[in-house]
């Protein structure tokens, strides 16, 4: 049994329990991409890092018909057969392309379903083992009709745990769980805002593809191809018009969008190869996103940070989720170490070194008093490393301070992380 809080505590926990939705983790956005910049296959999957700019190499690549791919529910391998009209093309990870892809950080998955292929599918990003949901349809329209308006481009992951799907045409909104026994329910057609007049959620001139991503209160905005901004709210299923994004070039469509660490969108397309771009939520307006080495066209991108609604927007960031040393060097680390999950609801707090120097670290967790809980030395000589500290079920329920210090016990990064 956990250990009673004093008041004091309790107001704290209160008051990181009502922010720490706010709070934006990830520096990094899944992108699918064709293998060459002037590709335009949308077959394989890269990593962006959205500080630097840079592309990883290739993660997956999803055409290859002969990777070994596991049913969702048992796990065992799967033995596909060729369709008797399509072949092996519905058995490759993202045969006939991927639109619509959405981050499940709760469980490190990519979840997505490719365009013409009535299935949805998830990539596990700790094994890069490929899972396909083979109890159920998605649409249950079939595999490779003719209705664009059928086809799901836009996905994402709300903050209630559960995934959503939009079809191009909005008549399709499908909610689908992300835990050991997948369920998809099909929840009806979007409604026009009669406030949105003639641009209709409906209207495939202005309103088909692009992408979706979701606010920490549950909302989703849809940004169509044709650069369209609306609103939805799941439980009226209500479309509402929000206007347009000023300053893109005329040819750019979006069709990839997600939330960056600063709480702007980055948006990209899949037919310009002018570059993404930062996009502000107040008046959606753009401006030029820098890549390291110019950018790869992307169909869709996908990570958990949620847009900040405006019913929370007075919440001060400082106050969720933020390294305490404000020196530049400091700011530096804050980009290359990260922490989660926050607030901690298992028994394991994750720290991840984002391309941090080799060397020797020590990770120390300190409640607010400043007594040191745990220390854990650590040897970091991998991109990416990820160390995890195990949290007893006799530790209180409170804030702690997660520390990183270097060998010769200087701090490096600091970040307050809430165990419930």
């Amino acid at each position: 049994m956990r250990k009673v809080l004093p008041t004091f505590f309790s107001t704290t926990a209160f008051l990181f329990i009502s922010t720490i939705s706010q709070a934006q983790k990830d520096r990094f956005a899944y992108a699918i991409t064709d293998a060459s910049k002037d590709g335009s296959g949308w077959n394989v999957l890269r990593r962006l890092d959205l500080f630097s700019g840079q592309y990883s190499n290739i993660l997956l690549n999803g055409k290859d018909e002969k990777l070994a791919v596991y049913d969702a529910v048992s796990k065992k391998q799967l033995n596909l057969k060729p369709d008797a009209k399509y072949g092996n093309t519905v058995n490759a990870p993202f045969g006939t392309g991927v639109a619509a892809a959405a981050y499940d950080r709760k469980h490190n998955r990519l979840y997505y379903t490719p365009m013409f292929i009535d299935q949805l599918r998830y990539i596990d990003l700790k094994t890069m083992k490929v899972h396909y949901v083979t109890t159920e349809a998605f649409t249950s329209f079939g595999n490779m009709h003719n209705d664009g308006g059928k086809i799901i481009t836009r996905m994402v992951i709300a903050p209630d745990g559960d995934g959503y799907a939009i079809s191009n045409d909005g008549k399709t909104f499908i909610r689908f769980s992300t835990g050991k026994k997948p369920n998809i329910k099909t929840l009806g057609s979007l409604v026009d805002d009669p406030a949105n007049k003639s641009l209709s959620i409906h209207n495939s001139c202005t309103s088909y593809g692009g992408d979706m991503i979701a606010d920490d209160e549950g909302n989703f905005y849809i940004i169509s191809a044709r650069n369209h901004v609306f609103k939805v709210t799941k439980e009226t299923m209500v479309a509402t018009y929000l206007g347009s994004i000023k300053n893109l070039p005329a040819k750019f469509t979006v069709n990839g969008a997600v939330v960056d660490a600063e709480g702007s969108l980055l948006v990209s397309s899949a037919v310009d190869a002018t570059g993404y771009f930062i996009v502000n939520p107040k008046d959606w307006s753009a401006s030029p996103y820098a890549a390291a080495d110019g950018i790869f066209r992307s169909s869709d991108l996908a990570n958990s940070n949620y847009l900040r609604s405006k019913r929370n927007s007075s919440i001060k960031p400082e106050l969720v989720n933020v390294p305490l040393t404000r020196v530049a060097t400091a700011n530096r680390w804050e980009r290359l170490i990260s922490v989660y999950p926050n607030p901690v609801t298992n028994d394991n707090i994750t720290i991840q070194f984002n391309k941090v120097p080799d060397g020797d670290y020590i990770i120390e967790l300190t409640d607010v008093l400043g007594r040191t809980v745990l220390q854990k030395r650590v040897t970091v000589n991998m991109e990416d490393q990820v160390q995890t500290l195990p949290v007893s079920r006799s530790y209180a329920r409170g804030t702690y301070l997660v520390k990183v210090v270097d060998k010769d016990k200087k701090s490096m990064f600091t970040q307050k992380v809430l165990v419930q």
